[in-house]
């Protein structure tokens, strides 16, 4: 071994105790964490309103994440320390009550993946074959939360969310936003040369059409419920394709025939987090509104104003058909502001002194880790 090897190696050796000594430290400070969310839960239960306690505070996570990434020096990236935190995080809530979270089925689909992304790993996820299923299993309260897809950047809104909000009493208490990535995927017994259809979720069909109409113009495209489901279909299979995740791809042993097939690079999927809670402001949040009105001249320009007048930013409306009435609509709004700012509240005055019927759906935090 010559000098300047010799002095590698004993400068990597000398890195390497540096490094297993802030590993212990880091180990040590993440325990004394950990005991401190076990006390938390303690003082909780001592409450009289345990009953009506929430260990799960969006708000407040919310507002740890947001200050992790703000303090953060590099040379990680702010998106890579806070996703270390939220697993951190997740780890410690799990002492203080193990979360159980319904999402839209079966396993592998995006939903799930966007169930772990905001509440971390240590949660027990259950999957349903239906958004009606997940919206049940949370007002019933065998699920503490449930996770839906509400829009994709792509295609639109997700129509069945939105009317499930009509009847459910459920709240909005945060949201997720996903980068969606669509894969080809055959099975061990398909012959690609005689796939003949192809299986995927509704929205996923249309978000690969240009794709598919170049590479695949003649082959029959069935929509199911989810792309797990379709994944999990073409299992046995020889003539069939599914268009589903990665992750689904590795949990029913599928091979990619193509990657990355959605028509733009960008395609991103927002979900809302579904409970009973109302959330406190953390500071940058959203609400969310119904808004039942008649179908007369000037109902929307008049519904809007008062935002106007308190400068208030829309990010999103979405028009559907009332089911009480004919020509009837109910306009479903999302807006910058948490709905115990005054600014808000005189907004819902203004509204409600229209003799319309208002919905309040929630406010919760934005979201604070990137689609990516």
């Amino acid at each position: 071994m010559t000098d300047k090897d010799a002095n590698i190696t004993a400068a990597l050796t000398e890195l390497r105790k540096k490094i297993d000594g802030v590993d212990e430290n880091i180990q040590t400070l993440i325990n004394q964490r950990a005991t401190y969310a076990a006390e938390v839960a303690q003082l909780k239960k001592g409450s009289r309103s345990y009953t009506d306690t929430y260990f799960y505070r969006p708000e407040r996570e919310a507002q740890v994440l947001r200050a992790v990434m703000e303090r953060n020096q590099g040379p990680l990236s702010d998106e890579a320390m806070a996703h270390l935190f939220r697993q951190i995080m997740s780890s410690c809530l799990a002492l203080e009550q193990k979360m159980k979270v319904a999402y839209l089925g079966p396993e592998g689909t995006f939903t799930q993946s966007a169930a772990l992304k905001h509440f971390g790993e240590a949660v027990d996820t259950v999957a349903l074959n239906t958004i009606d299923d997940v919206f049940r299993e949370v007002e019933s309260g065998s699920a503490h939360y449930g996770v839906v897809p509400v829009e994709n950047s792509s295609e639109g809104v997700v129509n069945h969310t939105l009317d499930s909000f009509i009847q459910s009493g459920l709240k909005i208490c945060g949201e997720v936003e996903l980068r969606i990535h669509h894969h080809l995927l055959i099975s061990d017994v398909a012959q690609p040369e005689n796939i003949t259809r192809i299986y995927s979720h509704q929205q996923s069909l249309a978000q690969c059409r240009q794709w598919l109409d170049t590479h695949w113009p003649n082959v029959e495209r069935i929509a199911v419920n989810s792309n797990a489901e379709a994944a999990k279909r073409i299992k046995s299979e020889w003539h069939a394709a599914a268009i589903a995740s990665e992750t689904a791809a590795k949990i029913y042993e599928l091979t990619k025939l193509a990657s990355n097939i959605e028509d733009n690079p960008q395609n991103t999927t927002r979900f809302l987090i579904i409970g009973k809670q109302q959330v406190a402001p953390s500071g940058e949040d959203k609400t969310s509104i119904i808004v039942s009105t008649s179908n007369k001249p000037g109902a929307l320009y008049h519904l809007l104003a008062p935002f106007q007048t308190q400068n208030i930013s829309l990010t999103r409306i979405e028009t559907r058909p009332s089911k009480t009435g004919v020509w009837a609509y109910v306009f479903f709004i999302d807006f910058e502001g948490h709905e115990q700012d005054a600014k808000v509240q005189q907004v819902f005055t203004d509204i409600e002194n229209q003799g319309v019927e208002l919905k309040r759906l929630g406010s919760y935090p934005k979201a604070v880790l990137g689609a990516d």
